[in-house]
């Protein structure tokens, strides 16, 4: 589902206005004694027209589900400033909703407002703005990227269990492929979608799999079984850094074979431009977005009996992804 990830954005600064703001702010934007260092910096990173654009974008990135990484210039000094300051209480208002059950929140986002803007982004209509087209082609990206991985691997027959599969996105292709494909999402609404995608291609004339895709609504921790394949894709940024690590364990748990999954990897500059995007929210619910570190991702991979074996970054404007596909050892 969404993965980073997680969460869209409206980076809509007119150049000319962009231009005029950002002279006045460099005639205006002189150092005072009174001003602390990280304080101005901030000020600084504020004034450009780089940041004015990415700070609209980060601000709201489709609900805080995914997080833009371009066009700012990331001053260092600032992130002491925006780390210190605290901007989940929208989002505690929305886990307060469900007696602090964060999941359960997630799973009301996507069942409500959340399904009907991810529905348009991981569609094929034209009811987009250029953010969340970007954020359509660099989920597609990181979808392709799986496929280009198994396009040596005869699938048919392969069984494959997609956890958090959204609407269906790599799901429906597996499993045109010819695999055996569970897919599975925490939203009733996102994996009934799944379903209605991937009836409407076999109606178009798709070659049905020999063993149709069972499509459910569970959440991750629900999936059991065993599959030669299990992945997990634009998820993992639902998940806090304490619950990470019994997530990629239970994934690893029901792979005989290989598991691919993706995350939003923390960085100083993503973790900044995160935390602007989170000071100045837009106006709708946002489910909470969380960065990994990459080191702590492959080290419970390896915990959990996992070798990583290729990887890829996706990166474009406003969508970025880290892609591991790894192996039983």
């Amino acid at each position: 589902m969404s993965t980073l990830t997680s969460c869209v954005a409206r980076a809509v600064v007119a150049p000319k206005a962009a231009a005029k703001r950002s002279a006045a702010a460099k005639k205006a934007a002189k150092p005072s004694p009174a001003l602390p260092a990280g304080a101005f910096a901030a000020a600084s990173l504020a004034a450009t027209p780089a940041a004015f654009a990415a700070t609209e974008a980060i601000s709201q990135t489709a609900d805080g589900v995914g997080v833009a990484v371009g066009g700012a210039v990331v001053v260092a000094g600032a992130a002491g400033l925006l780390i210190a300051a605290d901007p989940n209480k929208r989002r505690e208002d929305m886990m307060s909703e469900t007696g602090g059950d964060e999941a359960a929140s997630v799973r009301n986002y996507f069942d409500t407002e959340g399904f009907n803007r991810w529905k348009k982004i991981y569609g094929e209509t034209d009811e987009v703005n250029k953010v969340q087209l970007d954020i359509r082609n660099g989920h597609q990206q990181t979808v392709d990227k799986i496929l280009d991985w198994t396009a040596g691997i005869d699938m048919t027959g392969k069984t494959v269990c997609d956890a958090g599969c959204g609407t269906g996105s790599l799901a429906i292709p597996l499993a045109l492929r010819g695999a055996s494909v569970s897919a599975s999402d925490i939203s009733s609404a996102m994996v009934g979608e799944a379903e209605v995608r991937y009836n409407e291609q076999v109606k178009a004339g798709a070659k049905a799999p020999a063993v149709a895709p069972k499509f459910e609504a569970l959440g991750l921790e629900e999936c059991s079984g065993k599959y030669d394949v299990v992945t997990c894709i634009d998820v993992m940024i639902h998940y806090p850094t304490d619950r990470v690590n019994g997530m990629i364990n239970h994934l690893a748990s029901l792979s005989d074979d290989k598991l691919i999954i993706s995350f939003a990897p923390k960085t100083l500059a993503y973790s900044i431009l995160k935390r602007i995007g989170e000071l100045f929210p837009g106006p709708s619910k946002a489910t909470r977005a969380y960065l990994h570190a990459e080191e702590d991702v492959e080290t419970a991979l390896n915990a959990a009996g996992f070798k990583v074996t290729r990887r890829e970054m996706t990166a474009t404007s406003f969508y970025f992804s880290r892609l591991l596909e790894c192996q039983r050892v």
